[in-house]
This record gives structure tokens, C-alpha cells and sequence, in this order.
């Protein structure tokens, strides 16, 4: 997958439900193809097979679990596979782990060959996570997510110290933040950091023109 990525993340807003996630699958694939920039999709579980089915884009689950079998409510990683998904989000900040889920679950990514990004919530987890490899850490102060503040701005300290963190446990993994991205200029300000692309929400999911700010995230690419 080239880099960087912009990977977007529906949480469960009402916004990225139904037709709305439709409008924005839509507005990341032609803004994909326009500009050359991989952008990533990560819609509600009930939307992961239409995804992947009707979008050139590529599309990660909001969680995996590292199970098969009696499991009742578990997401196990070989359905999101089987679905077509790239890869799967672990460990956000809404759906903590321990380190010891986040270890199996990364080797359970691995196995059905679904990318994994972890997210972390400084540079010490960052570099704890790394040496899981998995394909992405994604750092994202959790006190700046969903405030309007980005960290490419509030925190560039964190991005450096993950980016630097990561790379000396692991060069393979790539490292993505996030937490109030919003515009272009925090796109260029991260990557110009290190990272090798973000991980955002709202911004775009409660859009009111979805295809508008993602042509700005790009536009300094």
C-alpha cells in the first residue's frame, strides 16, 4: 500500500451509517483515485461486506478479537477476512486492550493476513506495541481526540518521539496519529514528522460536504 495513508474511522456516529457511509465511501474513492493518496475506510461491522464489495478503496474493521468458536459477540478475525477487509483497528482508545490481547490479537491479524493498527496513547505504548510488529501504530494523544485541537499541532513532540520510538524497535513498522486531524495542513505537518500518514474521524464523518475536507487532508500531498 503506497504512503501515506488517510484512514477514517466511522466510530458509530449516526453520520456514518447507512446512506451516509455510503456518500463518504464514495467521496474517499474518487478522492483516491484523483490524487494518487491511499485512503482507508473503517465503516460500522454492519457495513464491512458492502464495503468491501462496492468501494476500490481499502477498508479496515473497527476491532478484531483473537477467537473462533463459542464466542457469542466477538468479532473473530477470519470473518473480517472472509468479508474482504484489508485490515482491522486494535486497541483504539474507545476499545482498550491489554497488552497481552494486543499481542495475540496483532498474531491473529497476522495469521488471516489482515494489516493491523494499533493505536496507542503515547510513545512508551508505542514502542511497547511495536515489537508485536504489527503493519501500523497509530498514536493518538487520547485527550486531543475528537476536540478540534489537532496534534500535528498541540503535540508535534509525540508524533517525532513515536516515529523515532517505533523505528528503533521495528523499521518495518509504519506509524500513523491522530486526534483532531483536520485539514491538509495537519496532513503535511505529520507526515513532514515522520508519519507515514493519520488516523481521523469526525472531521469527516460529520462532514457536511465529506468529499470537500478530504480533497483539503490531500491537497498538500
Amino acid at each position: 500500500m503506497a504512503s501515506p495513508l488517510i484512514l477514517i474511522n466511522f466510530k458509530s456516529y449516526r453520520e456514518g451509517a447507512g446512506n451516509n457511509a455510503g456518500q463518504i465511501g464514495s467521496a474517499a474513492e474518487i478522492v483516491m483515485q484523483e490524487s494518487g493518496v491511499t485512503i482507508g475506510v473503517a465503516p460500522q461491522f454492519t457495513e464491512l461486506h458492502p464495503f468491501c464489495r462496492h468501494y476500490e478503496i481499502p477498508v479496515y474493521a473497527q476491532h478484531i478479537d483473537p477467537v473462533e468458536g463459542a464466542f457469542t459477540g466477538r468479532i473473530p478475525a477470519f470473518t473480517v477476512r472472509a468479508a474482504g477487509c484489508t485490515g482491522a483497528l486494535i486497541n483504539h482508545s474507545e476499545r482498550r486492550l491489554s497488552i497481552a490481547d494486543i499481542e495475540a490479537t496483532v498474531a491473529a491479524a497476522k495469521f488471516h493476513h489482515l494489516e493491523s493498527v494499533v493505536c496507542t496513547n503515547n510513545v512508551a505504548v508505542s514502542a511497547a506495541a511495536a515489537s508485536f510488529a504489527p503493519t501500523y501504530i497509530a498514536v493518538e494523544p487520547p485527550e486531543l481526540i475528537g476536540s478540534g485541537i489537532s496534534v500535528a499541532k498541540a503535540d508535534p513532540e509525540i508524533i517525532k518521539g513515536t516515529v523515532d520510538a517505533v523505528q528503533r524497535i521495528n523499521p518495518d513498522v509504519k506509524v500513523l496519529c491522530g486526534a483532531g486531524i483536520q485539514s491538509g495542513e495537519c496532513v503535511k505537518t505529520a507526515v513532514s514528522l515522520g508519519a507515514d500518514g493519520v488516523l481521523l474521524a469526525s472531521s469527516v464523518v460529520k462532514a457536511k460536504d465529506p468529499e470537500a475536507v478530504l480533497r483539503d487532508l490531500v491537497s498538500l500531498l
